[in-house]
């Protein structure tokens, strides 16, 4: 035999489809469902959205399963593979993820998929435990409210001072951030930390020519150090 038949042979040995049993193929998807199942509970329980989003939560363990049969294929065939590499890079996926954490949720399903299909399942258990323990530490660094925002507007210009004497009696702390004076009098915006909202929107209000008062929340978050 030739120098040319051997490394021919050789090479469409690569590209034969290796068998894959029924039982394998179970026992993969069972143990990448259970995982996907933690998973999706995790995300239950540690998800802060006033809207829970369940669909997207579902679609975790769908992912990993998708996965997982994605990685199996690969594994029986190159050929399949190369075919299947070139059908997923047309896929576009145009839903943003608009939280961080359903982006880590989402890469943590895939990665289960991934790791569960190529038969590693001791690292599967182990990531899902270590990534829980992290995410549940990180979780609990104590977090204060950032400052609000005081919106006030007046009918008369000159009442900045009155104003901020009153906003000083009831805040940690303030601080003016715009000013707009109009034929319609004074309009103010103010970043404060309140004593207590209700008491100074209660007392502004009560103030002679103050016609409007808004208190917004930052939606943020800042770290307590």
């Amino acid at each position: 035999m030739k120098f040319n038949d051997i490394l021919k042979n050789s090479f469409m040995d690569n590209f034969a489809i290796t068998g894959v049993s029924i039982t394998d193929v179970l026992n993969v998807m069972l143990i990448t469902f259970v995982l996907s199942l933690y998973i999706f509970f995790v995300y239950r329980f540690l998800s802060r959205k006033t809207f829970y989003d369940k669909n997207f939560n579902i679609s975790l363990p769908a992912v990993a399963l998708i996965t997982a049969a994605i990685i199996i294929t690969i594994q029986s065939s190159v050929i399949v593979s190369l075919g299947m590499v070139g059908a997923l890079s047309i896929v576009r996926f145009r839903t943003a993820i608009k939280d961080p954490m359903d982006l880590v949720f989402m890469f943590w399903a895939i990665a289960t998929g991934i790791i569960c299909g190529a038969g590693f399942y001791t690292v599967a258990f182990i990531a899902a435990l270590t990534i829980t323990v992290v995410i549940c530490l990180l979780d609990r660094i104590p977090v204060v409210q950032a400052q609000k925002v005081l919106v006030i507007q007046a009918s008369v210009k000159d009442m900045e001072n009155a104003i901020v004497k009153n906003i000083a009696q009831y805040t940690k702390y303030y601080k003016v951030k715009s000013k707009n004076i109009s034929q319609e009098g004074l309009n103010m915006v103010v970043e404060i930390k309140a004593k207590d909202d209700s008491v100074l929107l209660q007392s502004l209000s009560d103030m002679e020519n103050v016609v409007y008062v808004s208190l917004l929340d930052y939606d943020g978050e800042i770290v307590s150090l």
